[in-house]
């Protein structure tokens, strides 16, 4: 399996696109900071959001029973699903009950961790995704490569070629005006048509059983005013205990996702419409695990606004994909470590430790010293690793001054041409600094000296 080094080296090797990705995340970053100090109260937000998800956290099973006894009451189904599987099979067996085999779904990181697309698809349901960089995403057989803008790294030429082979627009018209109108007149038919529509969770209420979903398209609110039927999927760690922390998360969530005040649609559902039916799945998958980790149980907390991603130097210039786990950047690090510390392991080294994941984070998630948490638990489970020897060697060298100084003084006179060689992974991609001819003992002695 590919590394993230390796992923991105392929990434990083076009450079007019990394740096447009660069430039383009940066930019909603930069929209992020003017929005959240436009309110006098954002600090104060950010640390009753973590006190409001850590109280809800450590009374998880209270809160979800709250939920499903006012959910079941409201005439909603509730079910509940252990992992990816068991949620897999339950959104069949409740389309295929209802004889749904046409399926309209909105953004959903949930859907995307189970696999539900191919899942439902290897079994006759046709499933559109109708975010436009879902839409977008799916038609071109990719990932997301983002939580928040799944289609980030695609330029809109590269959209125009693939709604040109998938939609039959004009080729090379890459007018996004255009582009927008031929998705929007592609999905206004299969609103229309729809069976079924699926939809992920933001936020679930106990108080009255009621869940939130925000988009920025409507597109959750079309498909579920159509349908007959809306399946909920939603993650136990998207339950909030009152109605009136809701406020504390969405004045959070739109500002640190996309600079923006509050998304443009946040519909609350709480109850089936008339002649319709409503399904909420409530799915496990290994977060009660997380939950008893007093390491890791804070990446709970996260709303998935995607501000860490929007802020990290790694995440920014190589790109989503170069992660594998369904989630990028710091976050996706620490969860796809936690879910399989093996198959991540080199996740928690795709960054810096500059700390930036941490102080943008909306919900205070301690993310770099996760992170840095995970390296020390991967290390200690490797009985040896090149790493791992240099560091000892270095280790041992350092306690020996002679050592020290002798190794200074053979680096200050190794030519240049040596330290630059192709056996030189680092200064691959690093400018090195200029060598001194004194280090620093010697200009104390001589200093010390008079000279």
């Amino acid at each position: 399996m590919r590394t993230h080094p390796e992923i991105a080296k392929s990434f990083v090797q076009d450079k007019e696109r990394m740096l447009w990705h660069d430039k383009a995340i940066w930019y909603v970053r930069e929209k992020r900071d003017i929005a959240s100090k436009s309110i006098e109260e954002w600090e104060e937000l950010r640390s009753l959001a973590s006190k409001i998800k850590e109280h809800t956290i450590s009374k998880l099973d209270h809160y979800l029973e709250e939920f499903e006894q006012n959910a079941i009451k409201n005439g909603v189904s509730v079910h509940w699903a252990k992992d990816a599987k068991e949620h897999n099979e339950i959104v069949y067996e409740i389309l295929k009950s209802n004889s749904a085999t046409k399926v309209v779904k909105s953004k959903s990181m949930l859907t995307e961790e189970c696999g539900l697309n191919p899942y439902l698809e290897s079994r006759g349901i046709e499933v559109v995704d109708t975010d436009l960089g879902e839409r977008i995403i799916q038609l071109k057989g990719d990932a997301p490569s983002h939580i928040v803008l799944p289609a980030i790294h695609l330029k809109k030429e590269q959209v125009a070629q693939i709604f040109h082979e998938h939609l039959g627009s004009q080729e090379n018209n890459s007018d996004p005006t255009y582009l927008t109108n031929i998705a929007r007149e592609d999905l206004k038919k299969r609103f229309i048509n729809a069976d079924a529509a699926i939809t992920g969770v933001n936020f679930a209420v106990a108080q009255n059983g009621m869940v939130v979903v925000c988009t920025n398209e409507g597109n959750a609110d079309m498909g579920t005013s159509h349908a007959p039927l809306h399946i909920a999927s939603m993650g136990i760690e998207k339950i909030i205990p009152r109605v009136s922390d809701l406020g504390v998360f969405t004045r959070l969530l739109a500002r640190s996702a996309t600079g923006q005040p509050i998304t443009a649609f946040t519909s609350c559902y709480k109850s089936p419409r008339e002649g319709a039916k409503m399904h909420i799945i409530i799915v496990d998958n290994g977060r009660s695990k997380i939950v008893q980790d007093s390491s890791f149980g804070k990446s709970l907390h996260c709303i998935r606004c995607g501000a860490c991603l929007n802020t990290c130097p790694v995440y920014r210039r190589s790109g989503g994909a170069s992660y594998r786990y369904v989630i990028p950047g710091p976050i996706g690090s620490t969860l796809g470590a936690i879910r399989d510390s093996k198959t991540y392991s080199d996740l928690p080294f795709a960054c810096t430790l500059c700390a930036s994941c941490t102080d943008v984070c909306p919900s205070k998630i301690d993310l770099h010293s996760q992170l840095y948490h995970h390296r020390q638990n991967i290390l200690k489970s490797q009985e040896f690793s090149k790493k791992r020897l240099l560091l000892k060697s270095v280790a041992w060298m350092m306690r020996y001054p002679f050592l020290m100084d002798m190794f200074s003084k053979i680096l200050r006179i190794t030519p240049k041409t040596m330290l630059n060689s192709k056996k030189n992974i680092w200064t691959r991609y690093h400018t090195l600094p200029k060598i001194p001819k004194q280090n620093f003992k010697e200009l104390y002695k001589r200093h010390k000296n008079g000279k």
